[in-house]
């Protein structure tokens, strides 16, 4: 299966279903009144971290989601059908953000979701706009287009040890040495282009292993496999560097990757660490050496041979030891944002003044978030549709701003997606 950990996508929820104009029309019921059910409100698109999933590569070629639309509503008070919901599934460990890189969700836990896009509002039928004047409207409202938004998907595995070291320190011989899983293995440098996992029963701890891929200086800008190793470096609870013992140099391999972690996330430089000097079966000068000044460092340490097994029992001990008592790791989005996206709270709006653009010598724009929503909800196909309308613009003093932003009878106006003549009259 391809690894992939980046994604885009695009995402709208269905649409709200129009609500009904009807009156009764019932034997020995002279004088019905109206009756016209709300439509039904659209579906959501929900996203929804599950078990199993390791990879975001079903996002690579289907990236548009549309969830369902609503059902209108109808006589004798009827609601239309809601739309229904579309889930998408992600693994766990996955992010959400918006096109802005804002944090929107962190789904770490299975089960967990977020409301990507809210369905649109139902319309309301002409059974609501009863009023001691107005005893049988003519009119109900359309029902609101769903939400739609671009939205980045970003993988950060979640595993409870990373091994992290530079291209051929044995890492991956080492998952498969103390977890029994198979990774690639080869004697040349970038064999790992994705991570591997592992698993690790020890007592009644069951550890997941994370073999990343190595990195060379520069990874934090990019180079080599850059971000994506870092990038699930950020999830681990503990981190075990692997270096290769025989290197002449193997102190500057063990900075240099601590100099990348502290370049792209300080974080990382507080995370428990152990240092895992490999290759000790070689038959190695310089490894004797090494050993010597591993010992003289201030760091928990311990010296290994993948291949042949030496010291391996007792790094499954160490590495048990260290997860016990290892911090667990925090989601990243806000503590005060729930991984359920709430609604926002209604705010009344209804009295803030409109804002007037003037576009041309003779058109106008009027913007008004309550007015556009007001506006985009009236089916013009109705017979007092015009004058609910006009009802709307002139509690808004819509007219008086017009003509105080220079507008004449005759100019052009277009709230939303409509437009009309200016006729001053028309709120009187």
């Amino acid at each position: 299966m391809k690894f992939v950990d980046t994604a885009e996508i695009f995402v709208k929820a269905g649409r709200g279903g129009n609500g009904a104009l009807s009156f009764r029309r019932e034997k020995f019921v002279p004088k019905g009144g109206p009756d016209g059910g709300d439509g039904g409100k659209g579906g959501d698109i929900i996203i929804q971290a599950v078990k199993g999933a390791v990879t975001l590569a079903d996002f690579e070629y289907d990236k548009r989601f549309q969830a369902g639309h609503a059902g209108h509503g109808s006589g004798a008070m009827k609601t239309g059908a809601k739309g229904e919901d579309l889930k998408i599934f992600v693994p766990c460990g996955t992010l959400i953000k918006d096109e802005n890189e804002n944090i929107l969700a962190d789904l770490t836990e299975p089960d967990q979701f977020f409301i990507a896009a809210h369905g649109g509002r139902g319309g309301r039928g002409n059974c609501h706009f009863t009023s001691s004047e107005r005893r049988a409207p003519r009119f109900a409202e359309k029902g609101d287009e769903g939400e739609e938004r671009i939205l980045k998907l970003e993988l950060k595995l979640i595993a409870d040890v990373g091994l992290v070291g530079l291209p051929n320190a044995g890492k991956s011989s080492i998952l498969a040495a103390i977890s029994g899983a198979k990774p690639k293995i080869a004697g040349y440098p970038f064999t790992t282009l994705t991570p591997n996992l592992g698993v690790l029963d020890v007592d009644d701890a069951r550890i997941i292993i994370a073999d990343l891929p190595g990195l060379i200086e520069g990874a934090h800008d990019g180079k080599g496999l850059g971000l994506q190793f870092l990038r699930h470096a950020e999830r681990t609870r503990i981190l075990v560097h692997v270096i290769d013992l025989s290197a002449k140099n193997f102190l500057d391999d063990f900075n240099a990757v601590r100099d990348e972690f502290r370049q792209y996330n300080k974080k990382l430089l507080d995370r428990p660490f152990l240092i895992v000097g490999n290759k000790i079966d070689l038959n190695d000068p310089e490894i004797e050496s090494n050993k010597k000044i591993l010992g003289g460092l201030n760091f928990s340490f311990m010296v290994v041979s993948a291949l042949t097994g030496e010291n391996i029992p007792e790094l499954i001990k160490k590495i048990a030891d260290m997860i016990r008592n290892a911090p667990e790791i925090k989601s990243e989005a806000d503590e005060k944002l729930n991984y359920v996206q709430e609604l926002p709270k209604r705010v009344n709006k209804k009295l803030e003044p409109v804002k007037i653009i003037r576009l041309q010598n003779n058109i106008f724009k009027v913007e008004h978030e309550n007015l556009e929503k007001s506006v985009a909800r009236i089916n013009f196909d109705h017979d007092d549709a015009l004058q609910k309308f006009a009802g709307i613009l002139k509690r808004l003093n819509v007219e008086e701003a017009l003509e105080n932003a220079g507008a004449r009878e005759g100019d052009k106006v277009l709230i939303g997606d409509i437009e009309f003549d200016f006729e001053p009259n028309i709120v009187a």
